[in-house]
């Protein structure tokens, strides 16, 4: 039997950063503030993470550019990174993502690029639950509940199971 599944996908859209909560706003200045601390001599594309934890404590990561390509890291695995080294115990609750080119913050959102929306997918796994995804830009600014949104179908440790006879 042959079945067509549609996906459906729903984010909310903001126009005016004033319409956010505090938290999500504080967020996102935290991220637009780490952008501005990326290396991204190769690209000139700084972004920069900011992830809110259950406890309210801010960590943050921005990504670092090698000249000897792939060997930097994205803003995102780098904040996941120092949330799992640095407070293991303390879970993400969002994140809020921010990118700006030598003219300054971009107009639209930014999206996680591929490795990094499965590396979000991975953190939700470890901590069996959602995390708020912000993505932030000049003109607009949009609120995802979950990485599922960006990465349906996702490849999870449930696919590493192998039954054998």
């Amino acid at each position: 039997m042959i079945r067509t599944i549609n996906l459906a996908f729903s984010y909310i859209e903001f126009e005016n950063h004033d319409e956010l909560d505090s938290q999500d706003r504080d967020l996102i200045m935290a991220a637009r503030e780490t952008a501005v601390n990326a290396y991204a001599p190769y690209s000139k594309f700084r972004v920069g993470v900011a992830i809110r934890l259950k406890s309210g404590t801010i960590v943050r990561g921005a990504n670092v550019e090698n000249a000897a390509f792939p060997s930097g890291i994205c803003a995102e695995r780098s904040a996941i990174s120092n949330s799992v080294s640095n407070h293991h115990d303390d879970n993400p609750v969002a994140m809020a993502i921010a990118a700006m080119t030598e003219d300054g913050l971009t107009e639209y959102p930014v999206p996680p690029c591929g490795n990094c929306r499965q590396v979000i997918a991975e953190e939700e796994s470890r901590i069996g639950d959602k995390i708020k995804i912000i993505l932030s830009g000049k003109n607009k600014t949009i609120i995802i509940n979950s990485i599922s949104g960006l990465l349906p179908l996702q490849f999870n440790n449930k696919n590493l199971k192998v039954n054998l006879p």
